[in-house]
């Protein structure tokens, strides 16, 4: 049986781990190809055989979307291989947590270099690519720490506010211009990824592990993943602009 996004070709960003490679999955099962990007070149060639093996399509791209030329590089060679590019789903993001006195300002680059930045010169590489074939699909990932600010969270709510904002700006252009262009913004709420084991700082782990305990069951990245393929696998004519995905039990 055909599925819903067979002929499509996807590439996403942060398909290493977590919600990146269930969506890259969810994507192939329904007939798309696609582009895996990430740093971790085992993972993602070990996706793609997987992909393969299941009867999908899928190729690996080793990539660090903070430098802008790899970011263009890793979209226009994709859609090269794949012959063209109808998706991108910009899903790679950094989530170094803390106090902002005394921060480690290092880690407040590699956040608005990955989750800002990163994600506008893939954008920016993939809309003229996407024109051209008659229009697409763009999916930025945000969180809910794009609606609700937090304490701790300070930089990483910035960047996640700004994927918020400029989805939105997005969208608004691409009518305007005719492109062809979708625009969805996909604000998962705690999903349980390898993103909270990168945080180190007793207090921001000590407020993840009383977070999961209040929620009881967390999301998970099939949980996103699910979604972001019927936002995806809808008409042409259908714009899912907005997916605000929580857990039951979470409060904010």
């Amino acid at each position: 049986m055909p599925g819903s996004l067979d002929g499509r070709k996807a590439a996403v960003t942060g398909a290493s781990s977590g919600i990146g490679e269930a969506t890259a999955v969810a994507l192939a099962r329904e007939g798309a190809a696609v582009a895996l990007g990430a740093r971790r070149r085992d993972r993602i060639e070990a996706l793609a055989e997987r992909i393969s093996e299941d009867g999908g399509t899928a190729q690996a791209f080793e990539v660090d979307i903070a430098e802008e030329s790899a970011a263009r590089s890793f979209v226009e060679d994709a859609a090269a291989q794949m012959g063209g590019l109808d998706v991108l789903v910009n899903n790679a993001g950094v989530m170094l947590l803390g106090p902002i006195e005394g921060a480690d300002t290092q880690e407040w680059r590699r956040m608005i270099d990955v989750n800002m930045l990163g994600l506008l010169h893939c954008t920016h590489a993939a809309l003229p690519i996407m024109r051209a074939g008659g229009g697409g699909q763009v999916v930025n990932v945000a969180s809910t720490a794009g609606r609700i600010a937090s304490f701790g969270a300070g930089v990483y709510n910035m960047t996640k506010f700004g994927v918020v904002a400029l989805s939105e700006s997005l969208r608004q252009e691409a009518v305007i211009s005719k492109s062809g262009v979708r625009v969805t913004c996909v604000e998962p709420g705690f999903v349980e990824t390898e993103l909270q084991g990168h945080n180190e700082n007793p207090l921001v782990v000590e407020n993840i592990e009383a977070m999961r305990e209040q929620i009881g069951e967390a999301l998970s990245a099939d949980d996103i993943a699910d979604a972001i393929a019927f936002a995806v696998g809808q008409p042409d004519r259908v714009a899912i602009n907005e997916l605000l995905i929580r857990p039951k039990g979470q409060l904010r």
